[in-house]
């Protein structure tokens, strides 16, 4: 039989557990616009009965509270994950492309298109004057400032490489402090919940920095408890397959400076990451990476997928490999460094020159300096430069202004080279690049007028280092592919901006007959001005047509990647804003809910209090006036 004063309890329970629940309650509207946060419910049941000698069987002890719970569900969670890595790439993607667009604007800008017509008006100019010295000036300008242009170009896409190389640096920096602050929050839950506690408000910090790992890099999270439930529980955090968090314990990823570029126009110190403490590299090259991290890669080493490869052979213990069957057998489609490292069969080497020969059929053999031996000899291997990104990044764009300036300017030469300027001297190139080191200009044709000729090989060419080294004395032509031509060093031969004369307008003497220079065939011969004029319509010069439309076309695709950039990252924003309302529908706060539970928890507590009350008054009736 339950005592006398048994309803005293009952009232009490009631007092206790709504006390609780308008506490959570007042919890959750403090935290109405708390990032993160996640709605808390308190879980209450009916108290153990009491077994009583009566006909009416047990009776009722009150109400217990079993615990405060979050309101989350692991589904939307895992779904805002994914998308968010997506939402993390395609935004990057967007901001950086848009960027790059931005300097190759044609339309809004005094571009490439005004640049180019404004120098084949003026060898319009001067096809009607030829032999003034002014007009030839004018033209020789607007070659300069046609060059100036490509390298302005150049300058700013590697800025943005440079710009994604600091961010790339962040981002592994954000990672490592995000798996410390996962490892450190886990050990506090761990501590708070061996006891059989829910440490809410620390899970909802911990699944906010998931949240925000996620937007950076793809991530997958396992929990699962650890023994008999004692309340531990084992928490890994997985970034690309790979672990970053085990429950207290974490790993940290670190950059590290290439020594060697892979594209010839990369900028120095490019990073790679590496996992700090064993060294090994991180694969951010892998589809499955995801997130803004991936984004950064793609944009600085996206190469389209057109990197060097070939077969190799060669012999251990020999210092050279020879590749041939290769997919670059064009001087404008090079962009390998000067040295660098080449990977056979997942072994690296690294090499300090190149030669190549071109063979009858056009097809190049390619022999690099190696730094040291052969390790296994090999046959018909495998082996590339870099690593085959498929997107149109930095290096991708680099790669196409290196092939127009190189094609353009090969056209352009060889035309010049044909004719004599006003001293009836042959012509020169007039498009030329500047050696990295002695600021010299390159020969890239035979002259008629060296003792070199015509005895200079240009079926061969070299990097011109390491084992290929040159040393040319400054009275001798410093001859060069036009490998050597980047839109970084494209510039007008000096001679001609020292002296218009050296511009070639007229025809040489045709083949056997004296030269007589331009006493013969005069000062206003156009010839060699009206073929270059021709160039400007020259359809064979590239695949995509004349000059203007190769470059028409090159801003037409960066356009449509910039486009489709934009358009992924504005719908993905759409879908994780979808997915965020659904999650939040769940665990997020609803302020008019929270009110109707204030005020019924209110008036459970308050029928509680009266509870008590009632007893009370029958127990001062018991007590008091019972016994008199």
């Amino acid at each position: 039989m339950p005592s006398t004063f048994f309803g005293l309890n009952i009232g009490s329970t009631g007092l206790y557990t709504y006390k609780s629940a308008l506490n959570t309650t007042a919890h959750n509207i403090a935290n109405t616009e708390t990032k993160g946060y996640t709605r808390q419910v308190l879980g209450q049941q009916a108290d153990k009965a009491l077994r009583v000698n009566n006909t009416y069987g047990m009776a009722g002890t009150g109400v217990v509270v079993t615990g405060v719970t979050q309101m989350r569900n692991q589904y939307y969670d895992m779904k805002f994950w994914t998308n968010n890595t997506l939402n993390g790439e395609y935004s990057i993607k967007g901001h950086y492309m848009t960027e790059l667009q931005n300097y190759f604007n044609d339309v809004t800008l005094d571009g490439f298109t005004v640049t180019f017509n404004s120098m084949y008006d003026s060898l319009q100019e001067l096809s009607k004057n030829p032999s003034s010295l002014a007009v030839r000036n004018q033209v020789i300008n607007y070659g300069k400032t046609l060059a100036e242009y490509f390298n302005s170009l150049a300058t700013s896409v590697k800025r943005i490489q440079e710009d994604c190389n600091f961010e790339i640096n962040n981002k592994v920096n954000q990672i490592n402090s995000i798996a410390q602050q996962i490892a450190t929050l886990t050990k506090q839950i761990n501590t708070l919940e061996v006891g059989g506690g829910v440490a809410c408000d620390i899970r909802d910090q911990r699944a906010l920095l998931i949240d925000e790992l996620s937007e950076i890099v793809n991530v997958s999270v396992t929990e699962k408890t650890v023994g008999d439930g004692v309340g531990v529980n084992s928490y890994v955090v997985k970034i690309n397959g790979q672990t970053l968090v085990d429950t207290s314990e974490y790993n940290t990823l670190k950059t590290v400076s290439r020594e060697h570029k892979v594209n010839q126009n990369d900028i120095d110190g490019l990073y790679y990451v590496v996992w700090e403490k064993s060294g090994q590299i991180f694969d951010t090259y892998s589809s499955s990476l995801g997130g803004s991290l991936q984004a950064l890669f793609e944009i600085r080493d996206g190469n389209n997928a057109h990197n060097l490869k070939g077969s190799v052979t060669a012999i251990a213990g020999e210092e050279t490999l020879v590749m041939s069957n290769c997919n670059i057998n064009s001087e404008e489609m090079l962009n390998i460094p000067e040295s660098g490292v080449i990977t056979v069969d997942n072994r690296e080497y690294v090499y300090n020159g190149f030669e190549v020969k071109i063979g009858a059929d056009g097809k190049y053999t390619y022999t690099f300096s190696l730094d040291q031996p052969v390790e296994v000899s090999v046959t018909n291997v495998s082996a590339a430069i870099g690593k085959s990104v498929n997107y149109k990044g930095i290096p991708f764009y680099m790669a196409k202004l290196n092939e127009f300036v190189r094609c353009f300017a090969r056209a352009f030469n060889e035309v010049h080279r044909e004719g004599e300027d006003l001293e009836a001297r042959d012509g020169i190139d007039f498009f030329n690049a500047t050696h990295k080191v002695s600021g010299r200009n390159y020969t890239f044709g035979p002259l008629k007028s060296s003792a070199d000729y015509p005895t200079y090989d240009f079926t061969t060419f070299s990097s011109q280092t390491g084992a290929y080294e040159v040393v040319v004395p400054d009275d001798k032509p410093l001859y060069g592919s036009y490998y050597f031509m980047t839109a970084d060093n494209f510039t007008i031969t000096k001679e001609l901006m020292d002296d218009p004369s050296y511009f070639a307008a007229a025809a040489g003497e045709p083949e056997g007959e004296p030269d007589n220079g331009f006493l013969d065939h005069g000062v206003e011969d156009n010839t060699i001005v009206d073929k270059l004029i021709a160039l400007k319509s020259d359809k064979s010069m590239f695949r995509q047509g004349p000059p203007d439309a190769f470059f028409q076309t090159l801003v037409a695709d960066l356009g449509i990647d910039t486009k489709k950039a934009m358009n992924f990252s504005i719908n993905q924003r759409n879908i994780l804003e979808s997915i965020t309302n659904q999650r939040l529908s769940v665990s997020g706060v609803d302020i008019d809910e929270e009110a109707m539970s204030l005020v019924r928890y209110q008036n459970a507590y308050n029928l509680s209090a009266k509870v008590i009350s009632v007893m009370d008054e029958i127990y001062d009736k018991l007590i008091n006036y019972m016994g008199v």
